[in-house]
């Protein structure tokens, strides 16, 4: 995905910073990253707190295979919903920026 596109998903949030990492690129905003690219696909972070309302919606939790067991991380897919409502887009958005700095802390 381009930045130009990315830029776009988080625009309600204000300026954001994307910077390249692991083959993907990583998404922060006031210094804290809030999502990461990876393959194509914008992954938002996610922790205890938003991971059910996550689920609910039909996001999926990233995992990689980490010799022969997966191994999961703090990041969700977006809900295909939000791809097609800008209101539900900043909800998510939103939720992994307080996601990430809950994580900061």
């Amino acid at each position: 995905m381009d930045n130009a596109a990315i830029e776009e998903m988080f625009e309600t949030l204000g300026p954001i910073t994307i910077r390249r990492m692991f083959g993907g690129k990583g998404i922060y905003c006031d210094g804290v990253i809030l999502a990461v690219e990876v393959n194509g696909e914008i992954l938002l972070k996610g922790d205890a707190e938003t991971a059910p309302a996550l689920e609910e919606a039909g996001a999926r939790q990233w995992a990689y295979d980490g010799k022969g067991k997966p191994v999961k991380m703090p990041y969700w897919s977006i809900p295909d919903s939000a791809y097609d409502d800008p209101d539900e887009m900043a909800r998510w958005v939103k939720l992994a920026y307080t996601a990430a700095l809950r994580a900061k802390k």
